[in-house]
């Protein structure tokens, strides 16, 4: 019992890992981007037309280009863990010997 919950952690730690190597590699560009854009459209929506590059929109769309990222990067580090912990069960089910079920009979060989 102890070795699955052993493999479980570990396929849940090393999925996350992956995870966040995943945004590194994949994911800041998208997130600086959508958090970017994301910001400027409620920005336009609130204000009620088109927007001038003033300090207050600045401040918005790094604080938009901030929260994009966070997004990102949790989306993607929660989605690797999961996958990680389903490889561990996944792993702990192959790799784990049959238990007999009560009720076998068992042979006993003499001699």
């Amino acid at each position: 019992m102890k070795a699955r919950i052993e493999m479980v952690r570990m396929g849940t730690k090393i999925g996350a890992a992956l995870g966040g190597l995943a945004f590194l590699i994949f994911g800041t560009i998208p997130g600086f981007y959508f958090g970017s854009y994301g910001s400027l459209v409620v920005m336009k929506h609130l204000m009620g037309g088109s927007l001038e590059p003033t300090v207050i929109v600045r401040m918005v769309v790094a604080v938009g280009i901030l929260l994009g990222i966070v997004c990102v990067a949790s989306v993607s580090i929660v989605l690797g863990s999961i996958v990680g912990t389903a490889l561990g069960y996944a792993t702990e089910a192959i790799t784990a010997p049959k238990e007999a079920t009560i009720g076998e009979e068992a042979t006993v060989k003499t001699r």
